[in-house]
């Protein structure tokens, strides 16, 4: 099967915002064992439309069709599907009933307007929205079914999972064995990687790829064929193997994933003073459902007053070794897990830049420290040429990977290979 993405909508094709759908498309379709091979983005004009569609119709099996489903002028999915077919609008008597219901549960007049997301070409398959008021639709055009979701995000995901996956499962035959391992990196460019993984021998069917998305690297094998899958776990060792503690996660989108689900559930509770940070660390974590039931508090105290106010950190201590220091960040971690007495904590304090530096401590140096009921673990990292952005994230990535470490019963301090690391 053939499987192929059209993504619509001037703002997405000018760069004024950034296409997340597709992204989350072509991940979600190849855990379910399915290659997106080719993604096209096309502006809101009518006659681009009408020829993509056409176009793409002849070769693929299956397109998914995001956006402009909505009820403005711009929205012309399905007036240029319908130019495509050579086929008439005709209004869905069932959606423009469910369209209305809503906007009575809702309480609110429904605008005119809206009824145009009734109009569907004539012979598609009205394909509900339970959660928005622009229905998807499927047509076969050609080679190809073209099946159309509304741009929205959280509408998007649903119909995908709910009605897209199960609609080609029904279609075509999706019974070819494939798997995929993902493994999640920090500390190595993508470049380094591949030279440490050059002299791995591929098996016939299982390939290597690298995904970057800053702070991190991650790596996917692909395996097609049930003699590639039987090899999959041997490419996978060798991996590991040679990539060392550059690995922080395994099916994991980033390490807030993997702190949220080692903790979540354990009984044990963490709380976090940021400094440089910003409160980085404990809003990804508080991205995911369940957070509270670990994590107490997190803390930004930014200023030195503050670190001694609320983090009992010695007024001597700032005095003699600074705000970015191994002692300071210590106290920081130790004064945060005390308010609670939480299992753990977690601090840090650096030079985020662009300003700031001094010829001991230049901008990108951060100290980060993890407290426990057992002792505190400390570092200095060096992030020399990086953005503000960059040096909060990776900070942020190395601070969770001390705690993953240590909850795993691991080295908590090790050497990551780019990022630059003073002891005391």
């Amino acid at each position: 099967m053939k499987l192929e993405m059209i993504c619509t909508g001037e703002e997405v094709l000018a760069g004024q915002i950034v296409d997340t759908n597709a992204a989350w498309f072509g991940n979600v379709m190849m855990e379910n064992g399915v290659e997106c091979q080719r993604r096209v983005t096309v502006g809101d004009r009518l006659d681009d439309l009408v020829s993509v569609f056409k176009e793409r119709s002849l070769v693929a099996d299956v397109i998914l069709v995001n956006g402009g489903l909505g009820p403005t002028s711009d929205d012309l999915s399905a007036e240029a599907m319908a130019l495509a077919k050579d086929v008439a609008l005709v209004e869905n008597q069932e959606w423009r009933e469910k369209l209305e219901a809503w906007f009575t549960r809702s309480g609110r007049p429904m605008a005119r307007s809206n009824l145009k997301q009734a109009l569907l070409p004539d012979t598609a398959i009205m394909i509900d929205n339970p959660v928005g008021t622009a229905c998807g639709f499927a047509v076969k055009l050609n080679r190809a079914w073209l099946f159309f979701t509304p741009g929205v995000p959280f509408e998007f995901k649903q119909m995908v999972n709910e009605q897209f996956i199960p609609f080609i499962k029904h279609k075509f035959d999706l019974t070819s064995q494939v798997a995929l391992k993902k493994m999640l990196t920090l500390g190595q460019g993508e470049s380094s990687l591949a030279d440490t993984l050059a002299d791995i021998d591929l098996p016939c069917g299982v390939t290597l790829g690298y995904r970057s998305f800053m702070p991190y690297i991650e790596i996917k094998l692909f395996a097609r064929g049930e003699e590639a899958m039987a090899l999959l776990s041997n490419v996978e060792s060798q991996v590991i193997e040679l990539l060392g503690h550059a690995i922080v996660a395994h099916g994991k989108v980033s390490l807030a994933e993997e702190i949220h689900s080692t903790l979540l559930g354990s009984g044990k509770t963490l709380s976090i003073a940021e400094s440089c940070t910003g409160g980085m660390i404990a809003s990804q974590l508080v991205d995911f459902e369940g957070s509270s039931s670990y994590l107490q508090q997190g803390l930004v105290t930014y200023s030195n007053e503050s670190k001694v106010k609320v983090l009992n950190v010695k007024p001597e201590t700032l005095d003699d070794h600074g705000a970015v220091s191994i002692a300071t960040v210590e106290e920081m971690a130790k004064g945060v897990r005390a308010i609670l007495d939480s299992d753990y904590a977690l601090a840090t304090s650096g030079i985020a830049g662009p300003s700031g530096g001094t010829e001991g401590k230049p901008v990108g140096t951060v100290a980060i420290a993890l407290a426990t009921s057992k002792g505190v673990y400390s570092q200095m990292i060096q992030l020399p040429r990086r953005s503000r952005a960059l040096v909060r994230s990776l900070s942020t990535a190395v601070a969770y990977d001390m705690l993953r470490r240590e909850l795993a019963g691991e080295a908590v301090v090790v050497d990551y290979g780019s990022i630059g690391r003073f002891s005391k």
